[in-house]
């Protein structure tokens, strides 16, 4: 017997069909004799529906308010699971996040969990082996009392959270796909599911580009050695062993893996946009002058290469950002260029980054030497690059994507079993 977290994505609870296969799930575990929290997110679509309506009552709307209309998806989400559990005969009561409470920071949309207490759902573990049905994605700023929400895929930040401060055996994140892969399935049909996976190698993975899991939800995990396992809502709930592994992929420290390859995995993605300041005088305070006020437009800089102009006396710098920010990105520059004192701003939206991943490489030399030279002899032009000690990043024309993603798949042996 143990202490679990379940949490179910927007698509395992889309309507009550699925919701009530959700609850043989937890009735699975119940019956195993665990202790069970379930962390739900909102239905399908209605996260969305509810962000709307904010807009179309008022572009120009109170963030506070937004929170209160935004976190409503999953309070119905999380009455409608406990409705059902009390069906099947389970005990079982539904939380909003204040009332647990989770408290946050005042940073509505946003918010950072600060300190959680679960006490009470321990209690009731232990009183009346109580199902906790939590809605995830909220909580409550304690200055202001009011309800706070933790961006988009907060969710499953809440749920490793929660695991954490209740001290549970193991965070089951169930969501449309059955764990973490190579690269995208739908980009390279031999991409596997990997059994294990490191905090790190997958905290990269999410902040490159796959999308499985919320990268503060992998901060979170690694902050508290949470494992946390990623698998399937659409597997049969009475086909699966509760006493055994679960089908899926572990996220775990890297101690807990014993063989680790040099690359886990490749990432990839197209919502990049690339900036190049031509001519720019050679001198000390010209970064902060370009990077200080893209920073405070909140603009994250990734990728920056900066190299000799043709000229010899001048320097060009070259960095991307996200799409979406692209035009307030040229905006700010264009608005500091008397500052900056460039001649030249080139730019590209026609990008994606690529990247490689692997714990691997901090032991291992040449890595990326065998990535840029594949690349070449695939006639794929490489506009930039960034390394870290477990990861390199390129970046290239967005028409050459899945080329490069196949290549390097191949490439690093992740086609094979």
């Amino acid at each position: 017997m143990g202490r679990l977290v379940m949490k179910f994505g927007g698509t395992s609870v889309a309507n009550i069909d699925r919701i009530r296969n959700v609850a043989r799930h937890v009735k699975r575990e119940v019956d195993a004799g665990h202790d069970v929290a379930v962390v739900v997110s909102a239905m399908a679509g209605k996260t969305n529906e509810l962000v709307d309506w904010c807009r179309d009552a008022s572009p120009m709307h109170d963030a506070r308010e937004y929170d209160a209309v935004v976190a409503s998806g999953e309070q119905v989400t999380s009455g409608l699971l406990a409705i059902v559990l009390q069906g099947m005969g389970i005990q079982a009561r539904s939380w909003q996040g204040w009332q647990i409470p989770i408290k946050t920071s005042d940073a509505h949309a946003s918010a950072r969990i600060l300190e959680i207490d679960g006490s009470e759902i321990v209690h009731r573990f232990k009183d009346r082996k109580e199902v906790a049905v939590i809605a995830g994605f909220q909580g409550i700023n304690p200055q202001t009392n009011r309800i706070t929400t933790l961006g988009r895929g907060g969710s499953d930040t809440s749920a490793v959270a929660i695991a954490a401060a209740l001290r549970a055996d193991r965070c089951d994140i169930y969501t449309d796909v059955d764990g973490v892969y190579t690269t995208d399935p739908r980009v390279v049909p031999k991409a596997r599911r990997l059994d294990k996976i490191a905090f790190e190698d997958m905290l990269e993975l999410a902040s490159l580009g796959a999308k499985v899991l919320q990268v503060r939800s992998v901060e979170l995990g690694m902050v508290h050695n949470m494992p946390v396992f990623v698998r399937s809502s659409f597997d049969k709930p009475e086909d699966i062993d509760p006493h055994g592994t679960p089908p899926g992929t572990l996220i775990c420290s890297e101690e807990e893996i014993m063989e680790s390859h040099v690359v886990t995995g490749i990432a990839f993605t197209k919502d990049e946009a690339q900036i190049s300041l031509r001519q720019i005088e050679d001198k000390p305070g010209v970064a902060a002058a370009i990077f200080g006020p893209l920073a405070d437009a909140n603009i994250n800089v990734d990728m920056i290469v900066q190299n000799v102009s043709e000229d010899g006396k001048t320097t060009d710098l070259t960095f991307t950002v996200p799409a979406a920010d692209y035009n307030r990105a040229r905006e700010t520059i264009a608005a500091a260029k008397a500052k900056i004192g460039y001649a030249r701003l080139d730019s590209a939206t026609d990008v994606s980054k690529v990247s490689v991943i692997g714990s691997g490489m901090r032991s291992h030399a040449g890595v990326a030497a065998k990535a840029f030279k594949a690349l070449s002899e695939r006639n794929i032009n490489i506009r930039a690059i960034t390394t870290s000690e477990i990861k390199f990043s390129v970046l290239i024309d967005a028409a050459y994507t899945e080329l490069a993603v196949r290549t390097l798949h191949t490439l690093y042996g992740l086609d094979q079993a």
